[in-house]
């Protein structure tokens, strides 16, 4: 570990096997609570590490988040449930105090060259915020960004009913690790929850799952979601986005999500010091 490494934020500490949250894992919807960034970063570098390949894509990834993450040392498992020639999957638990509250399954296809032929491409586009971003050790928090209003560095500001879209370097999973650009692109697909559930009042919904998939990995610090679609009847809500780099759209998000106004989260009325977005 390098002294800059060492000063990086992080949502988790490693100790004697397990992972300690720290005050940046902290969750909006309670005091108690992980945020979504973090248990999804944590599961995507425990399958990373134990099951990703050079050969192979890691094309999807499923969360189901089962219960709230709390404020405890948390562990990771891992099992290879298939080693194909062209597919590989993979499972990984996160457990608190011997309970399951996240389970995640990540599906990988070997790379190879693409079939004959063209194919219709969407043509959506994501505009970058102007002037430089910060630095590649300056952690200053995400640039959010909506439908005529454009980026700030202040999510209150598009509490609106526009298309949202955000842009983030996440912080390190674990101190003195950096992110692998799956654990990133997972880390920020989550995302996909803030872009497509916030709206004049706030976020109401708290989202169950999330999937992610990727046609290619991430090649910037910088990852971009930006809101495709949002539906919601009867207190359920799902929603999609598409995940950007420098390079244009690399893969996509989607949530599902059940109504939670008894801890709508208004950001013009709560303190996040300290806290990431999510």
């Amino acid at each position: 570990m390098t002294p800059g490494q060492a000063a990086r934020p992080a949502h988790f500490t490693a100790v004697d096997g397990a992972f300690e949250p720290t005050r940046y894992a902290q969750s909006h919807w309670g005091p108690d609570h992980l945020n979504g960034p973090a248990v999804v970063g944590l599961a995507a570098r425990a399958l990373d590490l134990a099951h990703g390949s050079p050969d192979f894509m890691p094309a999807r990834l499923t969360v189901d988040l089962f219960k709230a993450a709390r404020g405890v040392p948390t562990t990771v498992t891992t099992r290879l449930v298939r080693d194909g020639r062209r597919v590989r999957n993979a499972e990984c638990d996160v457990v608190q105090h011997g309970v399951t509250v996240a389970r995640a399954i990540m599906v990988c296809y070997r790379r190879s060259a693409p079939p004959p032929g063209e194919q219709w491409q969407c043509t959506t586009e994501f505009a970058y915020p102007d002037g430089p971003l910060p630095g590649p050790d300056e952690f200053t928090g995400p640039y959010v960004g909506s439908d005529g209003l454009g980026w700030t560095r202040t999510i209150v500001e598009h509490q609106n009913a526009e298309r949202t879209r955000f842009l983030d370097r996440p912080i390190d999973v674990v101190a003195g690790e950096r992110n692998t650009p799956f654990v990133r692109a997972a880390m920020i697909a989550e995302s996909t929850s803030l872009v497509t559930n916030v709206g004049t009042r706030g976020v109401g919904y708290i989202n169950g799952d999330l999937t992610v998939g990727l046609a290619r990995l991430p090649v910037d610090d910088w990852v971009g979601t930006q809101a495709d679609s949002h539906w919601a009847a009867d207190g359920i809500a799902v929603g999609t986005a598409t995940l950007f780099d420098r390079q244009g759209p690399f893969g996509s998000g989607m949530v599902t999500a059940v109504a939670n106004p008894a801890a709508q989260i208004d950001f013009g009325t709560t303190s996040f010091e300290g806290l990431r977005l999510q």
